[in-house]
């Protein structure tokens, strides 16, 4: 059984401690392929550091996450641009709008989301799209892209019903994780009407823990739990929900 992680955050600090153990413990557990965003600048090292340690299981986003728009936000696209260039990766990430931290950099988080979608179409690279609290505004810079080379991710989709299927007409597929296992999580009512062919898996580790680790640090052998919540949910194997989703991954990342 082949887990994959679409979206984890191995570098962060909060690792730092027993990074090797935490990768070690999921790759036991079946999670061999990790697909890692980028945040800003101030990561990339460290990104290409872990790669180099695994190169078969570590596969690399470039992108400017929207809570580091800020004054320096066309610098750090700059940066995008040349990474890209310069070397593989696998999806323009995580990019998006997030108005839960600040709602001033709005237009300036529209403008960087818009170009990084402009420079996935230009490599042929799927975006993985990081939301929240901005429903309407992602949708509004998206419906501006549509086309045939618009294709990702919606990262820890937690929308209705409605907003799942305008996703998934946009080529999107939907990144679910710990939230599906929360008792308000509220997308679990609704899953089973999303044909699994749409459906990822993600942990966002160290953030978002599935229940029974809700509220502690997560990690990546934690997709299990989400994997076996998805079960429940589709009335199949957890075996069955790995190698759809892991096949769904491989059909948006390129491998």
């Amino acid at each position: 059984m082949i887990l994959t992680d679409t979206h984890t955050h191995l570098y962060s600090s909060e690792f730092d401690q027993d990074r090797e153990a935490m990768i070690a413990r999921a790759i036991s557990g079946g999670v061999t392929r990790f697909f890692v965003p980028s945040i800003d600048s101030t990561y990339t090292a460290s990104m290409y550091e872990l790669q180099a340690k695994y190169p078969e299981n570590i596969y690399l986003m470039m992108g400017l996450h929207p809570v580091y728009v800020k004054e320096n936000w066309e610098t750090e696209l700059a940066h995008v641009a040349r990474e890209l260039k310069q070397r593989k990766f696998y999806a323009v990430g995580e990019i998006g709008i997030d108005l839960y931290w600040d709602k001033s950099t709005l237009e300036i988080q529209k403008l960087a989301f818009k170009k990084q979608i402009q420079l996935a179409k230009q490599y042929g690279l799927p975006i993985n799209i990081h939301c929240r609290n901005a429903f309407d505004e992602v949708f509004e810079v998206l419906e501006s892209e549509r086309d045939d080379k618009l294709f990702g991710i919606f990262h820890c989709f937690t929308g209705t019903s409605e907003q799942a299927l305008q996703a998934i007409s946009l080529n999107m597929k939907l990144g679910i994780g710990g939230v599906a296992t929360f008792k308000n999580g509220q997308i679990d009512q609704y899953l089973h009407i999303i044909d699994l062919e749409h459906i990822v898996l993600e942990t966002d580790s160290p953030y978002l823990a599935p229940v029974p680790y809700r509220g502690k640090r997560n990690e990546s052998a934690y997709i299990l739990n989400v994997a076996q919540k998805l079960a429940e949910i589709y009335s199949v194997s957890v075996e069955e929900i790995a190698r759809v989703t892991t096949e769904n991954s491989r059909k948006v990342y390129g491998i």
